[in-house]
């Protein structure tokens, strides 16, 4: 597969991955290198990883993080920061993020910041930041509950995608990047849409040529708007309801949180209903945008009472303007229009049809 120039990076694929990773090294001459990983990939993924980079002199440091969401904090980046201090990082230190969403936002966020910026590296481990967390720059951590709050857009300088790593993947975390992938298609492109729907008959390199689509529609959109003052706010359809979703299912106790592509499947759902209110979405593709996702992603319970938390909760959207909600609707599918209001009667009445 042919490599995919961004902005300030470079995306590598497969065969061409860990030559690129050693000439990288070999050109650049790091003081050190420091491997991020969680729990999953420090047994999943890192002996395959470790094997394949050729160092030579340079002190490889490995930096293990709890996995999961709720450890997306900057308690944990300040775990990380002072281990890197005490490892004596300086700013010609590497950090090499190896693992999902979690480590390719934590990580890059900590190298952003640690002595005002040091270079880094996203090697993604999970179909959802292969397709989307690792590339595009957004780098971060949750506040609380909080989804993405604090952060920076800031580029690494290459993106290593080997997709056998997808084979330590558990199914429920393919699916949830297959959400992320759905909404590429709904937002830029009717044909992607199509050859996802009908996923189950496509074979592995099928999936890397999905992967690699993914990836080629994210970098136009961000190339074109790396700051998210316009077009890059298109990738954020079915992430206004669907952030306020994941954020309240991992805040209560009293819910099983969901992993990210299955709130933003929700959220897709419920936008996509929205926007045959108010953006011209017409009922045929409202029905086949609805039969699509269902097909793969069952619905959750969302009562009443949570709904009224979720709606409340949209305050803190990072797209928000002045205090008013900023949604991303559809006016037909590879159509997206922004910045568009909604008033909560016809939020409620997204839900009631979802509940339905």
């Amino acid at each position: 597969m042919k490599s995919i120039k961004t902005k300030n990076a470079i995306v590598h694929f497969n065969d061409n991955v860990y030559n690129e990773l050693n000439a990288y090294i070999k050109s650049t001459n790091p003081s050190k290198i420091f491997v991020l990983v969680d729990t999953n990939t420090h047994d999943a993924c890192l002996p395959k990883f470790l094997s394949q980079v050729e160092s030579g002199d340079i002190v490889v440091e490995v930096m293990e993080m709890p996995e999961g969401e709720d450890h997306k904090t900057i308690d944990i980046c300040t775990g990380v920061w002072e281990a890197m201090s005490e490892y004596y990082a300086d700013r010609k230190s590497l950090i090499i993020n190896l693992g999902g969403g979690v480590v390719t936002d934590l990580g890059g966020f900590v190298a952003s910041t640690y002595m005002r910026g040091i270079d880094y590296i996203n090697v993604p481990t999970s179909l959802l930041a292969m397709v989307d967390a690792s590339v595009g720059g957004k780098t971060g951590v949750d506040l609380g509950n909080l989804k993405n709050q604090i952060g920076v857009i800031s580029e690494g300088s290459m993106v290593l995608i080997d997709t056998s790593f997808l084979e330590t993947l558990p199914s429920n975390q393919m699916v949830s990047g297959y959400a992320e992938m759905l909404k590429h298609g709904l937002i830029y492109d009717n044909s992607y849409w199509n050859t996802l729907i009908n996923f189950e008959n496509l074979d592995g390199s099928a999936l890397n040529e999905m992967i690699y689509d993914s990836v080629v529609i994210k970098n136009k959109i961000v190339t074109e708007d790396p700051t998210e003052q316009g077009l890059r706010k298109i990738l954020n359809f079915g992430h206004t309801l669907g952030h306020a979703i994941e954020s309240y299912f991992l805040g209560n106790a009293d819910k099983t949180p969901l992993l990210h592509g299955e709130a933003i499947a929700i959220g897709m759902l419920l936008e996509a209903y929205i926007s045959t209110k108010t953006a011209g979405l017409s009922n045929n593709e409202f029905k086949e945008i609805e039969e699509g996702i269902l097909k793969t992603f069952s619905k959750v319970e969302i009562s009443e009472s949570d709904q009224k938390i979720i709606i409340d909760l949209l305050q803190y959207d990072k797209k928000n303007s002045h205090g008013i909600v900023k949604f991303v609707l559809l006016e037909a599918i590879g159509k997206p229009k922004i910045n568009c209001e909604v008033n909560n009667d016809i939020l409620l009445e997204a839900f009631k049809h979802y509940n339905a």
